[in-house]
């Protein structure tokens, strides 16, 4: 899972934006939508290579854009969304982790374009029960609501490719009480935080 750079979809529908606010027909490629009462733009479909079936739909206020959803592989399902902030900026990219159609994950870019977080809905709900924190283009740590009361009740550690460390709140009382640790060899030992002080024992 993985923030991808912005589609080229998205690149094409943006410039047209910018060069016409209100695009005043229909194009072979760009079909617009207004809204009745306003005469507001909501909408722009995007056929974007030309074959006739339109696999881009571009949610509008006006001439900013909301959001935008592409079927990139054509099958009939949305399989990318991506969530435009006030200034145009892409907030955070919506992906189907089984590729149904069904968006249950999101990741959000850093300042230098990197992906910086995943947040996945493990229920498919909208409700976030994990999220992954990146740091240059590596997983980091993650936290994670196990048994879906809405805390996060598992953490893990990496450094580099590898997992360091899982720890577990299985008193219920917020914090880890007890963790596996790994060695170099793969080796695991556990430990805890019968106190919840962090001071972590072998007993």
């Amino acid at each position: 899972m993985g923030l991808r750079p912005i589609s080229t979809q998205s690149i094409a529908l943006i410039a047209v934006i910018g060069c016409s606010s209100q695009p005043s027909r229909t194009t072979n490629q760009i079909t617009p939508t207004y809204d009745d009462k306003t005469g507001k733009l909501t909408l722009l479909q995007y056929d974007s290579n030309g074959n006739g079936k339109v696999d881009t739909w571009s949610y509008m206020d006006g001439a900013r854009v909301v959001r935008i959803e592409i079927d990139q592989d054509e099958d009939g399902r949305i399989d990318r969304w991506e969530y435009y902030d006030a200034n145009q900026k892409i907030e955070r990219v919506g992906f189907s982790r089984l590729g149904d159609g069904k968006e249950d994950a999101w990741s959000f870019a850093g300042p230098d374009g990197s992906i910086a977080r995943i947040e996945v809905s493990a229920k498919r709900d909208g409700r976030i029960s994990r999220i992954e924190h990146y740091d240059k283009g590596k997983i980091a740590s993650a936290e994670e609501d196990t048994d879906g009361d809405g805390k996060m009740d598992k953490w893990e550690t990496y450094e580099g490719d590898h997992l360091v460390s899982v720890a577990f709140d299985t008193l219920h009382r917020g914090t880890p009480d007890r963790r596996l640790v790994y060695g170099p060899g793969g080796a695991a030992r556990m430990e805890f935080d019968r106190d919840g002080t962090g001071a972590w024992t072998a007993k």
